[in-house]
């Protein structure tokens, strides 16, 4: 049996998504990030965002053979909230769509990396983002490499609660895109809460919508 639709959904907002934009935007070297990544846990926006993403996977009437989650909190919490109203018994945790491990260079603002970590900054120039792999960290490819081991286990229709990067990597590896386009396409980075689904047709399963946070508004 072949994956015959892939749906993928972007947690809703996170107290860091939330807390990065801020301490960004006021000019902060880091922002207040306490305790492990993997416990962030969605805001109050966070939690309506994921309960409009179940009211449209209902109204758009689809049908799920697996639901698979990242193991982060964020990304669990927005499955449970949008999957309350749907018939769905099970959500699968696989580790493979955790997010990406940024390392020494996690809870650091842009700013925060160029004045704390130079090398690291000339590095990543050097390297691009899509190859660069921060120390204890992962790159791009790294997430592309656990996902490709994924999605060649996948049959049916199968819905996904997961983070940006992966998506992102999602969308590289089943359109066979290379690193410039696929760096394009990253640099206006997908919504909190968005959509973003693939269907079979006779040449394999082509992107229908990407990044869709319509239901949001």
């Amino acid at each position: 049996m072949a994956l015959e639709s892939l749906t993928m959904v972007r947690h809703g907002e996170s107290t860091g998504n939330a807390r990065k934009a801020a301490d960004e935007a006021a000019g902060l070297e880091r922002f207040d990030e306490s305790g492990r990544d993997a416990d962030t846990p969605l805001s109050e926006l966070g939690r309506a965002q994921a309960r409009a993403v179940g009211t449209e996977l209902c109204a758009g009437d689809r049908r799920f053979d697996t639901v698979l989650s990242s193991p982060f909190v964020r990304a669990r919490t927005t499955a449970e909230l949008a999957l309350k109203s749907l018939p769905i018994q099970c959500i699968r945790v696989d580790e493979r769509l955790r997010d990406r491990d940024t390392g020494v260079l996690f809870g650091y603002t842009e700013l925060g990396i160029r004045r704390h970590f130079p090398l690291e900054h000339r590095e990543r120039e050097r390297k691009s983002r899509f190859y660069y792999r921060p120390p204890g960290g992962e790159s791009f490819t790294d997430v592309a490499l656990r996902l490709r081991t994924l999605l060649r286990e996948l049959d049916g229709h199968v819905l996904i609660f997961t983070h940006d990067v992966v998506v992102v990597m999602a969308r590289y590896i089943l359109g066979d895109l290379d690193e410039a386009t696929i760096l394009d396409i990253e640099r206006n980075q997908i919504g909190n809460a968005s959509i973003s689904r693939w269907e079979r047709v006779e040449s394999g399963l082509e992107l229908v919508t990407y990044g869709d946070v319509t239901h949001l508004t």
